[in-house]
């Protein structure tokens, strides 16, 4: 059983597209901006990040940056010689869906037209064969009653419906009906969408008809794939897109988890990017997740942020990077607390299930690793001495501390499998975090934790663990930041 992802850690929402030989995936964000970051691929099965979507607050306006609020599930297309993406920005101060569309996909991307008639998440763009653009979304319109699929005609270029909205097929009547993407295979209009809730329930089921309006016939074996009730390592699949290859064949990307430790099993790097094969039997989709095996992707980097600028893998949660980190003239980032009180931290996300990494600080500063504001297990280093301490929702709790007078100091984040325990026995929890610090030769260990507490099913919410450095005093300086996967 396929259980590697082809683009790990937190990426989830995935949507795809193919222009000639070359793919391009782009992902949900939440409150992390840059918003929506972009893959490229030439093979389905390795992709490098070439940028993020959305890089300028008036494409992501900040709006509340809670926790799991900012950019939902989106839809990117080639239409026309330009790309388009369609997305939801949840916790704006205005309602509706937001259009950017570039003539490189690397950008930059045009300002936002917002479609602010249509209520709701998930929003998807399709052309006819006569070029009329369709709008199709999951939730209700303004000033409306009910909530479902919903579908208008668009003019993509100003946001205004050119018809009233209608609902189309809503599905099999399971749990969230979602994520609707439609397709012109042949002669008929396929619309998949995602059902059961993206949890352990996920499902892809399909529809068909003869136009993108319907009416849909449901497909007589949905759901057509889902992992629900299986033994399966990889669980909560759904959110699936579709491509075709340049030889005619046919692939999904989706969106899973690798849940780990004893029931209810706890996943922590949040929802990843799976990739699945599609055959087409009796005019219906079949997936074969066999028939791509990801090599598994280069997660290992190491940062002395001596290049022009950030590397597309950094951001920051209901924040801007370069508010809270900006070049020192004498090499590495300087770290500054948030201006607008957001939690300050220049992150990248968590790829593997084991893995190590080191956060080289002059003067003071922190290195964390968590879901959220709420829940993270983390190092400080000031006034001469680094303190371990953890927070799990209303708990802030010290683990140990210890001197360190030097100029400069090595913070250290380990995971990896726990030891089995129990009368089972069982490993119980996902993993065990090592929290310790040194000179980078050798290093003290200050606490560790079990790592359920900074899981998804713990904290809650749609997204995964991430690395952050932030401002502990003045002044607080990032040197280089490393990681690497481990055994």
């Amino acid at each position: 059983m396929s259980a590697t992802p082809i683009i790990p850690g937190f990426y989830p929402d995935p949507t795809i597209c193919r222009v000639g030989d070359d793919y391009y995936l782009a992902n949900s964000s939440f409150e992390y901006f840059p918003g929506a970051p972009i893959f490229h691929s030439r093979d389905l099965v390795t992709w490098r990040q070439i940028g993020n979507i959305l890089d300028r607050r008036s494409q992501f306006e900040r709006g509340d940056g809670r926790p799991s609020g900012g950019i939902y599930g989106s839809t990117l297309r080639h239409h026309g010689g330009r790309f388009w993406f369609v997305t939801t920005n949840v916790g704006g101060s205005e309602p509706g869906q937001t259009i950017v569309t570039a003539a490189d996909p690397a950008g930059s991307w045009s300002e936002p037209v917002f479609v602010r008639e249509a209520l709701g998440i998930d929003p998807d763009l399709c052309w006819d064969e006569d070029g009329e653009c369709f709008l199709t979304w999951k939730g209700t319109v303004a000033g409306g009653e009910g909530d479902g699929i919903f579908q208008v005609r668009l003019d993509p270029e100003t946001g205004m419906f050119k018809s009233e909205p209608y609902p189309v097929w809503q599905g099999l009547g399971l749990h969230a009906p979602e994520a609707p993407h439609l397709y012109r295979i042949g002669e008929r209009w396929y619309l998949i969408l995602a059902e059961g809730g993206t949890e352990r329930g996920h499902t892809v089921t399909v529809a068909r008809g003869e136009s993108p309006a319907g009416p849909f016939e449901p497909c007589p074996d949905n759901p057509v794939f889902s992992h629900r009730s299986t033994p399966h390592p990889v669980q909560n699949t759904g959110h699936a897109d579709l491509v075709q290859t340049p030889e005619g064949e046919w692939a999904a990307v989706y969106l899973a988890v690798r849940p780990l430790g004893f029931t209810p099993h706890f996943h922590v790097l949040g929802r990843e990017t799976f990739l699945a094969g599609v055959d087409w039997v009796d005019g219906w989709p079949v997936f074969d997740e066999e028939r791509h095996r990801a090599p598994g992707a280069d997660t290992a980097f190491t940062d002395d942020f001596t290049g022009p600028g950030l590397d597309p893998r950094w951001v920051a949660p209901g924040a801007e990077p370069d508010s809270i980190a900006r070049p020192h003239p004498d090499g590495g980032l300087e770290l500054r607390d948030a201006p607008d009180g957001a939690p300050g931290l220049l992150s990248a996300r968590v790829r593997d299930l084991s893995w190590r990494a080191e956060a080289v600080l002059a003067g003071a500063g922190r290195f964390q690793v968590g879901i959220d504001d709420r829940h993270w297990y983390g190092l400080t280093w000031e006034d001469g001495q680094v303190r371990a301490e953890v927070r799990i929702g209303g708990l802030l709790h010290r683990l140990g501390s210890a001197p360190c007078p030097e100029e400069r100091s090595v913070l250290r984040i380990e995971a990896f499998r726990p030891e089995s325990e129990g009368v089972f026995p069982t490993r119980v929890g996902p993993d065990e975090i090592v929290l310790a610090f040194g000179d980078g030769e050798a290093f003290e260990e200050l606490g560790r934790m079990d790592g359920r507490y900074l899981s998804t099913e713990v904290a809650t919410g749609f997204t995964g663990r991430t690395l952050a450095v932030s401002a502990a005093a003045a002044p607080s300086r990032v040197l280089s930041v490393g990681y690497e996967p481990t055994a």
